[in-house]
């Protein structure tokens, strides 16, 4: 069917700008199917390749539908073929917001919006001689007779026909209906919709972040692996010597006669102690403390740096993740599955700060990359309504009111404050962590709430709606202490959870915002890491982006946050490689 036919029977039909409208796309752009909430339940195909993606494209200008996808998945083969929706409702990522967890198939949104048994649900498996393929070749069903999405459906065939797309399209559409209701019992229904556009706008960014990929200079990566590990190897003998030479430079300061494997923290220990030095770890950062008691630890510590880079971001990675375009590419996800933060494979989320100087923006481009400051107590300010703290944001550095208050250090303040949010109460800053709860009490009380109902596996929802799961097991055979501990461990992470979750929900707002304004100017959102934006401009625009996503962080503000008392700010920087930006 033709957009533009399309466009006229959906505007007859009552269709408005923004509606629902749900999108099936077959593999290879094969054929794709949409339904939507007005004139059109049951469906129409689009039929396939560019022909589709032009009667998309149609949609999308006329209409600005909000497109129900399954998951972003959907839109992955379309940004490929140069279409990016504008907004979108994530089935996947609405599911992970009310539900909790990662897991979030066709087949677990649907049994559990329909409070069927997870653990019975059918599994799509070749017929054998005790069972036999489910349902007919032409059945356009796809629930079952017992109220489960068919398995084989769930596995793909849905995409074999026209009828099925337009099948699957339509049970899209139902199951936005149900999420939707779903969503006005929350606690705070609006703020929660609001959350759900946010996210499913996010998951957009995801696709459009997996197809474009990291600009990543392939000569000047591989050069930086070289410095560290040597030249490429030409065969695994070559590859274990540069390994032994590697190992030797540690192990020469080891006392004469013993051997020592590095890769056993075990041995690590051993060989430390062997020098003098008694650690109850081998973590890097107890060894920085350490660099100066002998010329074995800085060693060492070198020796992990090379390790890191030839066991995970080698020439092997380059190989594999790095495209012939210098393009890093990787497999993204708004939602890490616990407290909402994105995550992505290939390394992108913790490539090695050496690696940075490999990602150097493309000929007539620069990076524009803005860091928010201090975003985790900015956030605890603002969640939990502490006026006093909120007054402390105001300031470029707001750890030094909060000093003040304390009657502290401005290090020994920015300690406690982050103690109170991981559950640290011992160690450095724990008598200024005592005095948070006097000069702040309303913030101290909402962590407290957190960690007190963590503690005793009773579910969370950060600000935004997002449900962190902390049920645990009763099993009987766990001892008081372990009981008492893991108890403790929930505490911790559910305090935290309910900062890190809401300043994901912050930071995606703000991601989105700027991908929205941001476009017109030719600039593409290349990497988004936990707190940080990284944006790929021509050369031309880059002073006009960074004012751009300052402006951006002051519109997420207004739209996210309760109340304009909090400050938020970002450190911003135009830059032709990632290295040059400031820590």
């Amino acid at each position: 069917m033709r957009g533009d036919d399309l466009v006229e029977e959906l505007r007859f039909g009552g269709f408005a700008v923004g509606d629902l409208l749900a999108l099936v796309v077959a593999p290879d752009i094969a054929g794709v199917a949409v339904a939507g909430t007005a004139a059109m339940v049951a469906g129409r195909s689009l039929g396939g390749g560019a022909e589709a993606v032009a009667a998309l494209a149609a949609l999308e200008e006329a209409l600005r539908p909000r497109w129900v996808v399954w998951s972003h998945a959907t839109v992955i083969p379309l940004v490929a073929a140069g279409l990016r929706p504008a907004r979108a409702w994530d089935l996947a990522a609405v599911h992970r917001l009310l539900f909790g967890g990662w897991l979030a198939d066709p087949a677990t949104i649907w049994a559990t919006l329909h409070a069927l048994d997870l653990g019975a649900a059918p599994v799509d498996r070749p017929p054998d001689l005790f069972s036999q393929a489910e349902g007919d070749d032409d059945s356009i069903d796809p629930v079952r007779r017992d109220g489960y999405l068919r398995a084989d459906w769930v596995g793909g065939a849905w995409a074999v026909t026209d009828p099925r797309r337009e099948a699957w399209a339509a049970l899209a559409v139902r199951v936005a209906g149900l999420q939707t209701d779903r969503l006005a019992e929350s606690f705070d229904p609006h703020r929660a919709e609001a959350t759900v556009r946010s996210e499913s706008t996010a998951e957009l960014l995801c696709a459009e972040l997996t197809v474009d990929g990291l600009p990543l200079q392939r000569t000047a990566a591989e050069a930086i692996v070289a410095e560290f590990i040597g030249p490429r190897p030409r065969s695994d003998a070559e590859a274990a010597t540069l390994r032994d030479q590697r190992d030797a430079l540690v192990l020469h300061h080891a006392p004469a006669g013993s051997r020592y494997d590095l890769r056993s923290p075990g041995q690590v220990k051993a060989l430390l102690r062997g020098v003098g030095i008694e650690v109850p770890d081998t973590r890097a950062w107890r060894l920085e403390q350490l660099r100066d008691q002998h010329p074995l630890v800085e060693a060492l510590l070198v020796w992990r740096k090379a390790e890191r880079v030839a066991t995970t971001y080698g020439y092997g990675w380059i190989d594999e993740h790095v495209g012939d375009d210098d393009r890093l590419r990787g497999d993204w996800s708004g939602s890490d599955g616990a407290a909402g933060r994105m995550t992505a494979s290939a390394g992108l989320h913790n490539m090695p700060a050496d690696m940075r100087g490999a990602v150097i923006a493309e000929p007539g481009h620069v990076f524009v990359r803005a860091d928010l400051g201090q975003i985790e107590p900015r956030v605890l300010a603002a969640v939990s309504g502490d006026a006093a703290l909120a007054r402390a944001t105001q300031e470029d550095d707001m750890y030094v009111p909060v000093a003040t208050e304390l009657g502290v250090d401005r290090a020994t303040a920015k300690v406690a404050v982050l103690g109170a949010m991981y559950g640290q109460t011992t160690g450095h800053g724990a008598t200024a962590l005592r005095g948070l709860n006097s000069a702040y009490p309303v913030a101290m009380a909402y962590l407290e709430a957190a960690g007190r109902a963590a503690q005793v596996g009773q579910d969370l929802r950060t600000y935004g709606g997002r449900l962190v799961r902390m049920s645990s097991s009763n099993s009987s055979d766990v001892s008081d202490r372990d009981a008492r501990s893991r108890a403790a461990a929930r505490g911790r992470y559910g305090r935290n959870a309910m900062v890190q979750g809401a300043a994901a929900e912050f930071f995606k707002v703000w991601a989105v915002t700027v991908r929205a304004r941001a476009a017109s100017s030719g600039a593409r959102i290349v990497l988004c890491l936990h707190d940080e934006l990284v944006v790929h401009v021509p050369i031309g625009r880059g002073a006009e982006v960074a004012r751009l996503l300052d402006e951006c962080l002051q519109e997420a503000v207004h739209r996210w946050a309760p109340d304009r008392s909090v400050r938020f700010l970002a450190e911003t920087t135009v830059i032709g490689r990632w290295s040059d930006a400031k820590d």
